[in-house]
């Protein structure tokens, strides 16, 4: 499942029923509104998540640029805070505006002395929508122990559309507040929103009535972004093989769209552009979400999806000209956190190639988590040394298996490879072959592609540090030109960068990946590769969360160093490359003229 490329990483926030009429002010709501969790980042690009905040309640307080009563409310919600943080009630403002852009806000923000209240973007108004808000100064506050809302609505009953009292008579959040952290019960826990009314995509009033078509829109959206992994026998859990199906598992849907957990695509939507960016457009989920809030209706018309199919057994790109396999079955057990294995096939390259594609077709797609290839080079070449050498990789989310245009990489005669296989168990056993294809050229392409990495060893991530930052450098010596950047962290992975130091002293963020996800290994290709010039400097900055609230973390109170294995961590910054033709040399044609000079020396 794509996701809105606008919106940043929004967990699960579920359908959340509201009355159609506004409630009246000191009306009780009947039963307390749930909410699971969300994520959103800020105007600086910095990521939030309720669920991380070291907070007894979290109040949400809806704004936008250019609105009176927002920025009227700027003071009070800042005196609030001054009132409650030390008792462990958090503020964020929520900005849903199609309109606001990260500039703007912040224009706004130093304007109207918001301070270091952070400024959430609802870039893709799934919160707003999921929460019911249809203006801006509305507030939500939110019990951290059984995530449910206790208050929401005004924060007084000053401010109103056009007009305002000298001062406010009832204060309803802060009495909230009060009653909430002394365990007392809320008198007025929903009252009457006054504020701006925010613009929503598709909300016309034909859209608002129009039932959204199933067979013409949402099967066909779901089949084109989704069912490549919800698909029989591929990766996901389950598949997307009929309306039935679909229906079953829409409350779901919705989660994970609204979440941005399926297929995830962890890259910041202001920072650069990349040809294999996943995510839904605004259209498309406000489509989807639309259909679900309508009870995900069949209507008329044939079901696209009775079509997918089982994944493929055969090779996506066709035969490939060398099959290289695992030198034996593995077998995976049902339960239990596996360490790496590392596979030596049985295989030597019969010549030198050029090749185009490298892809490793994982057999059993239930357990295996990631594959690397490395090729070891025969002794003697100078291309390389003879240690191993990264190759090709395949993990969830990499999309990319071919060479750019124009490129293609080098095998030397007698090069071997070794298969490094991460598994997941899943609760029954299982075992896997899988395989590396290898796709030749029928010529030398014009640039040789390689794989390059920078990273730093000198790991020492304190227990218990939820941001332990890290970097390393890499130094291009000759113009050379980018395709892909993958940035590579282990289970306590929290956020990497790439930035490029230009030799005029310019710099340039080139990726931000505010959440990273050691589920998903993704490859960012550039939308259009990018000539770095001699003499510039690759950062890359990133932390590790070693803390309680990284879910993911095998041990926060132990000090961890770097290692291969997963409970243990890296960083890393791999890079795909090519010298730019002025600066490229013909290497291979070097190696080879020299593993003839061998040959004959030997004779």
């Amino acid at each position: 499942m794509k996701f809105v490329a606008v919106a940043v990483l929004l967990f699960s926030i579920v359908r959340l029923q509201r009355a159609a009429a506004e409630p009246t002010e000191g009306a009780a709501s009947a039963k307390p509104e749930q909410m699971v969790n969300f994520s959103l980042l800020d105007y600086r690009g910095k990521y939030y998540e309720m669920k991380q905040a070291e907070a007894r309640a979290v109040v949400l307080f809806f704004t936008g640029n250019g609105c009176p009563i927002a920025r009227q409310s700027i003071a009070k919600i800042r005196s609030l805070r001054s009132k409650f943080g030390k008792q462990g009630v958090v503020f964020w403002m929520i900005d849903s505006n199609l309109q606001d852009d990260r500039q703007s806000i912040a224009e706004e923000a130093k304007e109207f002395g918001v301070g270091s209240i952070p400024i959430l973007m609802d870039e893709a108004q799934a919160l707003a929508r999921t929460l019911g808000i249809k203006r801006t100064a509305e507030a939500v506050a939110i019990s951290t122990t059984n995530w449910t809302i206790f208050y929401r609505g005004a924060i007084d009953d000053q401010l109103v559309e056009g007009a305002k009292k000298p001062e406010a008579r009832e204060n309803y959040l802060r009495d909230a507040l009060a009653a909430f952290l002394e365990g007392k019960p809320i008198t007025n826990s929903q009252t009457k929103v006054r504020g701006c009314l925010i613009n929503f995509a598709g909300e016309s009033k034909s859209e608002k009535t129009a039932t959204v078509s199933y067979a013409n829109e949402v099967a066909p959206l779901l089949e084109h972004k989704c069912a490549g992994c919800h698909s029989p026998g591929n990766i996901a859990p389950w598949s997307m093989t009929s309306y039935k199906k679909v229906k079953g598992m829409s409350d779901m849907i919705q989660e994970v769209v609204l979440a941005r957990r399926m297929p995830p695509w962890h890259a910041d939507p202001h920072i650069g552009k990349f040809q294999n960016d996943r995510s839904l457009s605004l259209e498309e989920t406000t489509t989807l979400l639309r259909w679900i809030e309508q009870g995900s209706p069949r209507g008329e018309g044939p079901d696209p999806l009775t079509n997918v199919v089982a994944a493929e057994s055969v090779w996506a790109l066709g035969k490939p000209d060398f099959v290289i396999a695992l030198p034996k079955q593995q077998s995976i057990p049902a339960t239990g956190v596996l360490q790496y294995r590392y596979e030596d096939a049985d295989f030597e390259m019969p010549e030198d190639a050029w090749v185009k594609a490298a892809v490793c077709r994982p057999d059993n797609r239930k357990v295996v988590h990631h594959i690397i290839v490395r090729v070891r080079y025969p002794a003697g070449h100078k291309l390389k040394s003879s240690e191993e050498v990264f190759f090709t990789s395949w993990a969830p989310g990499n999309t990319s298996p071919l060479c750019p245009d124009g490129t293609g990489k080098f095998l030397p005669k007698g090069s071997t490879f070794n298969f490094e296989m991460h598994y997941n168990t899943i609760g029954k056993p299982e075992v896997d072959q899988s395989e590396l294809g290898l796709y030749l050229m029928k010529e030398k392409p014009k640039l040789v592609l390689e794989t390059r990495a920078t990273e730093t060893r000198e790991l020492d991530i304190p227990p218990g540090d939820p941001n332990s930052r890290s970097f390393c450098l890499y130094h291009f010596k000759k113009d050379t030109i980018l395709y892909d950047l993958v940035p590579h962290m282990h289970l306590r992975g929290s956020w990497f960068k790439y930035e490029a130091l230009y030799p005029d002293g310019k710099r340039e963020l080139l990726l931000s990946v505010p959440k990273y996800d050691f589920n998903w290994q993704t490859e960012y290709r550039l939308a259009a590769p990018k000539t770095v010039p001699a003499g510039t400097w690759l950062l890359c900055n990133g932390a590790h969360d070693n803390s309680t609230r990284n879910a993911n973390n095998p041990d926060p109170t132990k000090r961890v160093h770097w290692g291969a294995q997963s409970f243990e961590e890296m960083f890393m910054g791999f890079m795909n490359v090519a010298e730019a033709p002025s600066a490229s040399t013909n290497v291979i044609q070097e190696a080879a003229q020299k593993r003839a000079l061998d040959s004959t020396a030997s004779q």
